[in-house]
């Protein structure tokens, strides 16, 4: 059965307008069942056991990763071979995230957590170098994304589909566009 499992990024949860969105459309066209997305753990090797349980429950399905969630859907798209929605995503995400070790707090849920030297040596143990089929992926980038390089980005998934739009910021800003396009991907 086809199906999305969407993986948030740093600091967010299933609450953020890009998860409540595609989740509302899934569920609009009869799709709810095969939407995933839950709280990510803060460690690596916890997100990636979480994601893993989910992709165990459906056949195939397709990761949709926004910021951090994208370097998740990124390795485990190549380690599943499965297809893959990248949105802003953090292609570099031991170097970017290393300036944020300390006290964080989520920031739909007000939860605070520490973020450590040793989260961001998981995240290096992690890095999905390149990809190894470009057909299997989708970048979404806004030029304008005020913490990260979107042409790092560009330039990770070389050969892929890549629609790169003019402005915006991290938060992807045109998301609501693509909810339908990401759902046809995804082969729903």
């Amino acid at each position: 059965m086809s199906a999305i499992v969407y993986l948030h990024g740093f600091r967010s949860a299933p609450q953020s307008t890009k998860a409540t969105q595609l989740k509302a459309r899934m569920a609009a066209r009869g799709l709810a069942e095969r939407f995933w997305c839950e709280q990510l753990p803060v460690g690596a090797f916890d997100v990636v056991a979480l994601a893993e349980a989910a992709i165990a429950r459906f056949d195939s399905p397709t990761l949709v990763g926004s910021s951090l969630g994208g370097y998740y859907a990124t390795w485990l798209a190549e380690k599943h071979g499965l297809r893959a929605v990248l949105i802003n995503p953090a292609v570099i995400a031991p170097l970017s995230l290393a300036q944020y070790i300390g006290p964080q707090t989520n920031l739909y849920s007000g939860e605070t957590f520490a973020f450590t030297q040793a989260h961001v040596d998981a995240l290096c143990m992690l890095e999905a170098r390149q990809i190894t089929d470009p057909a299997r992926y989708w970048l979404l980038a806004e030029t304008g994304d005020e913490l990260l390089d979107y042409r790092q980005a560009v330039a990770k998934y070389a050969g892929a589909r890549q629609t790169v739009l003019d402005g915006g910021d991290h938060s992807f800003t045109r998301w609501s566009d693509y909810l339908d396009p990401v759902i046809a991907f995804a082969g729903m």
